[in-house]
């Protein structure tokens, strides 16, 4: 074990000295190479503060470097590398949600005397345009008025009343929107700014039309840079159903888009249904509530959504986070382990765990908290997560899992940074004090490397600590 009190320039002198700076042999679990070392000092970045794992998946590569590897840190959204690998060996890549609409009452002419009931499965992208088709099925069905309540069973999942707010004070924006059984569009608003210069205004487009939303037409526009545009709009969205926009917006902006998850699950649910059904020619003047199907209902129309080989896409490639806590939950839902239904996180976490240790990768620091790594307590070594990516290297689900990645310099987080691009797929992750890439990169030798690298400080979340993660990243691709 080290000691990770050594300061960098001691460390980087010691290896300059040692020749250990050409990236063509094995580090030993005390050394740092030279070039890894001064990144870090240019981020100001102590030693003790980052983790770093290279090692190559067939053991015959030129470098094996392991800095840190046993210290449990917080990995920020690469702890989405081990949701979505355990999800696609224990679900199945083919698995797939299916969300149920059933009828609960007599149809007579297209007027339908009871309530509609839909069932939840923990679809994790329900969008708008499926639940659209739901709706078109019932219209053809024969529906046309529903004279009773829409009754939505969620039971599928535990109950999870949580303060959106306790993670960042940013409750309403769309990353921390949490999971649940009927779940729609992400609970995401859009609120689209385009600029009309001839007026000297921004138009205001809301994205998915919202029954009963009350938002300005247009709001002034400005001159000047872009910059805060946000907080020049000064927006209150105290009632989310009548926002305002006190302030003005730079048109010098273009179009921008602004995603919130401001109103509540139930709330949501029954503006968009409502809007939707609407706008299909349908009549309901009644409400929505939670209940469950009951047994004398039938089912008049299913939506089953893309397989989950697809799904763990959207959740690395753009960092989905209420889509990993929803595989979490689903995993739940799949196993005896922890309980019986509805599913909780724990019940989730307990499934995984056990997984985990059957297939050789226990992991006792491993705190899972909610699959997503939207989290100030989540926790795991670089070790345990270079293992569960050799691991799924080697697996039958290796195509499924890699192609999930973002590829750097090409698309999902990665799209912007050229580091070896094209020849490495990478999950990275970010928080405050906290700052994560992992995945495989190929390098220009031909040797793929697992590479994991975990910076837990101040200065994780600077410039300067993402550009030593390039710097990482490019020293495996150049001399790998």
């Amino acid at each position: 074990m080290k000691n990770p009190s050594i300061s960098l320039p001691i460390v980087a002198v010691m290896l300059l000295a040692a020749g250990a700076a050409a990236p063509s042999r094995s580090y030993a679990a005390d050394s740092l190479p030279a070039p890894i070392g001064a990144a870090l000092q240019r981020a100001n970045l102590p030693a003790g503060a980052a983790a770093i794992v290279v090692v190559p998946v067939d053991g015959k590569g030129a470098i094996n470097l392991n800095w840190n590897g046993g210290t449990a840190m917080n990995p920020a959204s690469t702890m989405k590398l081990v949701t979505t690998y355990a999800a696609l060996n224990m679900l199945g890549p083919a698995f797939s949600w299916k969300t149920q609409v059933y009828t609960n009452g007599v149809l007579d002419g297209g007027t339908l005397t009871g309530d509609v009931a839909i069932r939840g499965a923990g679809d994790p992208k329900l969008v708008i345009e499926d639940l659209w088709l739901l709706a078109y099925r019932m219209r053809a069905y024969g529906i046309r008025e529903i004279r009773g309540d829409v009754v939505l069973d969620k039971t599928l999942f535990g109950r999870l009343d949580e303060d959106t707010d306790a993670f960042d004070g940013a409750g309403d924006r769309a990353y921390n929107v949490g999971p649940d059984a009927l779940l729609v569009n992400f609970k995401a608003l859009a609120f689209h700014f385009v600029p009309d210069p001839s007026a000297n205004v921004a138009r205001v487009v809301v994205v998915p039309p919202i029954a009963g939303m009350r938002a300005p037409q247009v709001v002034s526009g400005a001159g000047g840079g872009c910059g805060d545009w946000r907080g020049k709009l000064r927006a209150d969205f105290a009632e989310p159903l009548a926002p305002r926009f006190s302030g003005s917006y730079p048109l010098s902006c273009g179009e921008r888009v602004w995603y919130l998850g401001a109103l509540d699950h139930d709330q949501y649910f029954a503006a968009v249904f409502r809007g939707l059904w609407e706008s299909i020619g349908g009549v309901w003047r009644g409400a929505v509530r939670r209940g469950t199907v009951p047994a004398t209902a039938r089912m008049v129309a299913q939506h089953e959504s893309p397989p989950l080989a697809l799904m763990v896409r959207d959740v690395n490639k753009y960092s989905n986070n209420v889509m990993a806590r929803h595989l979490l939950l689903t995993i739940g839902t799949q196993s005896d382990v922890g309980g019986p239904r509805p599913a909780t996180p724990e019940q989730g976490s307990v499934a995984m765990r056990g997984w985990l240790g059957r297939v050789g990768l226990d992991s006792p620091e491993l705190t899972l908290d909610n699959g997503a790594g939207l989290s100030r307590t989540a926790r795991i070594s670089a070790n345990t997560l270079s293992r569960l990516l050799l691991h799924a290297y080697r697996s039958p689900v290796m195509p499924e899992f890699v192609s999930s990645l973002p590829i750097a310099g090409v698309d999902g987080t990665m799209k912007d940074r050229a580091v070896a691009r094209g020849a490495a797929h990478l999950k990275t992750g970010s928080l405050n004090n906290v700052r994560a890439i992992a995945g495989f990169v190929t390098a220009r030798s031909g040797q793929v490397y697992v590479v994991v690298s975990f910076f837990n400080h101040a200065n994780a979340d600077t410039r300067a600590a993402q550009n030593a993660q390039d710097d990482l990243i490019d020293w495996v691709y150049s001399g790998g």
